[in-house]
């Protein structure tokens, strides 16, 4: 982890997992920022995608669902400057974890949710993964050879791109947070 980079002495709490949440908050921990990455035991992975998606980070398993986890995550959350998730809508609420309740701990707090289709329009408790996006704004037909079935990339365009947009208004809120207060 590069403690100098321009991101040092920011603190991140990444809840989410797959490919955007992860890949947003790789590339700010490769910034300097410290981030830990939140997993629930069930879903310890591992291989080269996993590692290079988690360089940087540092790891901890809570049950979110237990009161034990809560109160960790609180009080980690209290000295963060960012938590990360990607959960459908209505999750991170159940868990008490929402940025309602951070805010209460923490009102500095800058809470990124990436999802695919938003917190409250109508496709919001639809399935979101990479071809599903590409599918809904008529990419995959722009893919491939024009007499063919569409093609999958082999990148996830999407999610990528998902994560970009997480960094950019990652950081555009700290920008303000620093001006503001």
């Amino acid at each position: 982890m590069d403690v100098s980079g321009a991101l040092s002495g920011v603190k991140v709490l990444d809840l989410s997992r797959l490919l955007p949440g992860p890949y947003c908050s790789m590339i700010l921990a490769d910034h300097g920022a410290e981030v830990v990455a939140v997993e629930d035991r069930r879903f310890v992975e591992d291989g080269m995608f996993f590692r290079d998606l988690y360089r940087n980070k540092r790891h901890i398993s809570l049950n979110l669902k237990a009161l034990e986890g809560k109160e960790v995550f609180y009080r980690m959350a209290e000295n963060a400057d960012i938590i990360l998730e990607g959960f459908r809508p209505g999750v991170v609420e159940r868990l008490g974890v929402d940025y309602e309740s951070v805010r209460k701990i923490n009102p500095k707090i800058i809470y990124c949710s990436i999802t695919g289709y938003g917190q409250t329009g109508p496709l919001r408790h639809r399935a979101g993964h990479d071809v599903n996006y590409l599918s809904t704004a008529g990419v995959l037909d722009l893919i491939g050879q024009k007499e063919s079935p569409p093609t999958i990339p082999g990148v996830q365009i999407a999610d990528i791109a998902g994560a970009m947009n997480g960094v950019i208004g990652i950081l555009l809120a700290l920008f303000a947070r620093e001006r503001s207060g």
